[in-house]
């Protein structure tokens, strides 16, 4: 269905309650727009534009031809069509999409232009559905392994979210579909989601877990903002007072509408007073449950024009709501210069091939003996038999995960990308068995079953060259799932025992990692290749089959660390009130040593660290040249450095920068990145990295002057390959 509006249609819907038409001008400011219409409206229509009227759409105003607002579900594609008033699929036939890389592989792109890339192409799927707002980017921080939604976000640094939040947004919006930030705030695990009471120091907010938002906000422009379903010292994060009145439409200034999370209100005074502007999916838990609760029940619906009515809530709150609203609309439904989108097309396959090439992290690629070469990149040429091992090599990774689940146009699987390279030297067996995606429960697999898989995969393995195997976690509940966190940081379905299986009679194994999570790897001494693949959505199979056969040189790196153990997470070794809480309320102790934060402080290392990832070529950092010695509390220095391709193939190489202040009144990590850039060179090319230090750089949130600050001395700078292999290190003083 399509909607067009025309100037006739508006003017004839007005009818007898309007005397004059509204601006039908579309080059009239949008803000004379909104106040036209509202000053037309009634409170009972008002209050109508603040909630639902269907599972994916709230209310326009009919009267006046104003449109409703048509949203969806966005992760990392545009979800079929959902009934109207159920959780089923409409059964339309032309709702099939592009499944785009989810965002935790978008982040180890480390590639900003990239982002925009991806903007782009999903805002022009969102409008061809005619979509108006997208919900998402997702910009939790990655906090532990065990959130069953880290795949929808983009790491464990706010820097590095909100470097690649910002040309999301701006692209996406140009489709003049809104992106809807999320899950503001603190949403950063699904175990008790719906009530947790979330207690974080002021400085980790606004160090750790508000920073990305902040950028989507007053660098991205976003139009949107979903609150999440925790709560926040006390109150729901969808209604929450400081997190919206004061910091988001305070301190930050946003114009734009707070959406919640379905089912994410709980209070009718709260959310009239508190900052909230549209209410969804009310009396559900956002994901399969139904009630009996019409659309006039929500809390900012009726209950909400009977406190306006009594005079119990001035009206200016609601005004301020409709203003928002209705700018959103303008911005989108009624937004006429919008372009007309395009829907799996093969300009978005091949979007999702350049994102998935520099997304996919190697992470170990180690020789098989002395003198003898890396096992990767396995070349195309030869005769070997490859047996390729595993469920996620044919698992089409688009279904379960919850509000992720996509209706794909196509997805090459691993299999196929890797038979496209080597035809007939590919072998195939399951090898593990990982069962339905089923919410709400995890699937039990009989024993006799894995260990019958088991026993052929091992048996195929004695005779073949090399062998693949494609595992990682899924989309089924307790894995990468909404709703449900991990139950632990082991691999599932048994597959740490068919490695160690397969390694007694192959030590040519290459391990590729689908997931969104790190893993737990007790085996790694004795694999020699392993891959991080995330999900990467349509092209995924050709992006990994390119890799591996070296087709496509490595060049991602990865936006989260690796613990070795579960312990040596930071909100694990808190304890149990800081990871999961006590069901009731959580505390994070850790406070802003998060990630890689953690390990440097604390001298733990990581089992890969965060931005970590290899080439099939090397690079060698020059000593860094500082323009000054010192800097200007106002000013600024360069900091450059020579990056030289020091082996045989063409690469890209992610350059980080990373800041530490030694001396400081109050804690800090030993380093936090600042700055990265991703550069391409020939072999034997070198190119000099410039990064610009400023004094935003240096500043940290003091919690008693509510500021932040940049306390002058000494600051030491890391040029690094990732958080834990500095190539150069230099020093400079702040005035």
């Amino acid at each position: 269905m399509k909607r067009f509006i025309s100037a006739a249609f508006i003017a004839a819907s007005l009818g007898a309650a309007a005397s004059t038409p509204l601006y039908l001008d579309v080059n009239a400011p949008i803000e004379d727009r909104v106040e036209d219409a509202l000053s037309r409206m009634t409170t009972a229509e008002k209050v109508a534009l603040c909630h639902a009227e269907g599972k994916f759409a709230s209310n326009g105003v009919p009267r006046l031809g104003i449109p409703e607002l048509w949203m969806t579900d966005g992760p990392h594609g545009v979800r079929a069509e959902i009934n109207w008033d159920n959780w089923g699929w409409a059964g339309w036939l032309n709702d099939s999409c592009t499944v785009f890389p989810a965002l935790t592989a978008l982040a180890a792109t480390w590639n900003p232009e990239l982002s925009a890339l991806y903007g782009h192409n999903i805002g022009e799927e969102a409008r061809y559905r005619d979509k108006d707002v997208l919900l998402g980017p997702g910009v939790n921080i990655y906090r532990t392994p065990l959130n069953g939604r880290n795949f929808e976000y983009m790491g464990e640094d706010p820097y590095l979210a909100g470097e690649m939040v910002v040309p999301y947004i701006t692209e996406l919006q140009k489709n003049g579909v809104a992106a809807c930030v999320k899950h503001y705030a603190l949403n950063n695990q699904e175990r008790w989601r719906g009530h947790i009471d979330v207690h974080v120091s002021d400085r980790a907010l606004h160090e750790i877990y508000l920073p990305a938002f902040k950028r989507a906000v007053i660098d991205g422009g976003t139009w949107s903002i979903m609150g999440a379903y925790n709560k926040y010292d006390g109150q729901h994060a969808c209604h929450n007072e400081k997190l919206l009145l004061d910091i988001l439409k305070g301190d930050w200034g946003f114009d734009g509408v707070v959406i919640t999370d379905w089912g994410g209100a709980h209070d009718t005074r709260e959310a009239a007073l508190n900052g909230l502007d549209i209410e969804m999916g009310s009396y559900t838990n956002g994901l399969t449950t139904e009630s009996a609760f019409s659309y006039d029940d929500y809390y900012l619906a009726r209950p909400f024009l009977e406190m306006i009515q009594s005079g119990e809530v001035d009206e200016k709150y609601l005004d301020d709501k409709a203003r928002r609203i209705l700018r959103l609309i303008m911005r989108t439904s009624m937004n006429t210069s919008k372009p007309f989108g395009a829907m799996a097309s093969p300009e978005h396959f091949a979007a999702v091939k350049t994102i998935g090439d520099e997304a996919i992290v190697l992470l170990k690629n180690a020789p098989l003996g002395k003198k003898k070469p890396a096992l990767l990149p396995l070349s195309p040429e030869g005769s070997g038999k490859i047996l390729v091992v595993g469920d996620n090599a044919t698992r089409m990774l688009n279904l379960g995960g919850g509000s992720s689940e996509l209706k794909a146009k196509k997805m090459v699987s691993p299999l196929e990308g890797l038979r496209r390279v080597y035809g007939d030297r590919i072998l195939y067996t399951q090898g593990y068995a990982a069962g339905r995606p089923m919410y709400g429960q995890a699937e039990d697999i009989a024993s006799e079953v894995t260990d019958s898989l088991r026993r052929v995969a091992v048996e195929m393995a004695r005779d073949a060259e090399t062998v693949i195997l494609v595992g990682g976690l899924n989309k089924n509940s307790y894995q990468d799932c909404e709703g449900l966190d991990r139950l632990d940081y082991a691999l599932p379905f048994g597959q740490p025992e068919l490695i160690e299986a397969l390694l007694a009679v192959n030590p040519r194994l290459v391990v590729v990692l689908l997931s969104g999570n790190a893993v737990e790897m007790p085996w790694i001494s004795r694999v020699p290749a392993v891959l991080q693949a995330w999900y990467l959505g349509t092209m995924g199979g050709e992006s990994i089959a390119d890799v591996i056969s070296g087709e496509v040189n490595p060049s991602g790196k990865l936006p989260f660390s690796f613990p070795v153990r579960l312990a040596d997470n930071a909100a694990h070794a808190m304890g149990t009130i800081s990871y999961p809480g006590d069901s009731i309320r959580q505390d994070y102790l850790e406070d802003i040593f998060v990630g890689y934060r953690w390990h440097d402080t604390k001298e733990i290392p990581a089992l890969f660290p965060f931005g970590h990832g290899l080439s099939y070529t090397t690079f060698d950092y020059g000593k860094p040249t500082l323009s000054a010695s010192s800097m200007p509390y106002d000013g600024s220095i360069t900091v450059t450095v020579p990056v030289t391709n020091t082996g045989a193939r063409e690469g890209k190489e992610i350059v980080q920068l990373y800041i530490g202040d030694p001396v400081s009144s109050l804690p800090r990590p030993l380093k936090e990145l600042k700055h990265f850039s991703k550069i391409s060179l020939a072999p034997g090319e070198t190119r000099d990295v410039t990064f610009t230090i400023t004094a935003d750089d240096l500043r940290f949130y003091d919690p008693d002057r509510k500021e932040w600050i940049a306390e002058p001395g000494k600051f030491d700078v890391y040029v690094a390959a990732s958080s834990a292999d500095v190539r150069r290190k230099a020093s400079f003083t702040l005035e």
